[in-house]
């Protein structure tokens, strides 16, 4: 579509997308922004309905470069630099803006016989919580549990980070991962957490179809409440008598662990 097709963006929408930088305003608005066009056109690709998009904003040049946009219609306006100023979370804006409708939050229980499920407990960089979502996704997980103290799956660098993935799975949050581990012990779930006192992950031969990984805080590991709850620790060893650095990434962590327990179902 030409660009000229669309309206110019009002003040009234421009404050409202603004404020979504906010967390308290995502919470309450039910709506969370992302920027960029590889972020922004993943997404869109993968809304599960086209309602999901609440806004769309495009300087003229994104909007030649975006295809199917006639889908939402009334729901694209242009914006120029000084919108996008007020609209981006990176030093250099890229013509690309848009909210969305948060997925439906809720207790998480699955129904699946087989089923994968990573919780993060106070994992506080939302670079790590994006990259852990994405990650999930691909070892096809069914959840992603942010525990108390998690960054907000939702701010601006986690949504980048995810790079188009948060329709991908069930996203939850639980003040009380504790009583949430408890709960999905009783359905049947075996939990597994990263623990430098853990047996090397290799050494499972099996794993139950039902299983949680918990990843901890990047400086402290797991709480005390949390890692007795597991019915696995798992240890990722280095290589020689020390390790060369002091610690994985917890993304990195999350990584290696899941590919190691995700694809074997017992």
């Amino acid at each position: 579509m030409r660009s000229d097709s669309f309206p110019p963006l009002s003040k009234a929408m421009l404050g409202r997308l603004a404020r979504l930088g906010q967390k308290k305003h995502r919470d309450s608005e039910r709506l969370f922004l992302a920027e960029g066009l590889r972020t922004v056109t993943e997404l869109l690709q993968s809304l599960p309905d086209p309602s999901m998009l609440y806004a769309l904003v495009l300087d003229e040049k994104a909007a030649g470069q975006l295809d199917g946009l006639e889908r939402f219609a009334g729901k694209t306006w242009l914006g120029g630099l000084d919108e996008f100023r007020r609209l981006a979370q990176t030093a250099t804006p890229q013509g690309v803006c848009a909210a969305f409708r948060k997925p439906e939050g809720g207790e998480f229980r699955s129904a699946s016989a087989r089923s994968f499920v990573v919780a993060l407990d106070d994992v506080q960089d939302p670079g790590n919580v994006g990259t852990i979502i994405r990650t999930a996704a691909w070892f096809g997980a069914e959840a992603v549990i942010c525990g108390r103290g998690t960054a907000d799956p939702f701010s601006a660098k986690a949504v980048r980070s995810s790079a188009g993935s948060i329709f991908a799975l069930r996203l939850d949050t639980t003040p009380d991962l504790g009583k949430t581990l408890r709960r999905l012990q009783a359905d049947g779930f075996t939990v597994a957490a990263s623990a430098l006192d853990g047996k090397d992950y290799r050494d499972f031969p099996a794993w139950p179809a039902r299983r949680v990984l918990v990843i901890g805080n990047e400086a402290n590991g797991i709480s005390p409440e949390v890692l007795n709850l597991a019915d696995r620790r798992l240890l990722i060893p280095h290589e020689g008598n020390r390790p060369a650095v002091e610690s994985l990434n917890a993304s990195v962590s999350a990584g290696i662990l899941m590919a190691g327990m995700a694809m074997d179902n017992g």
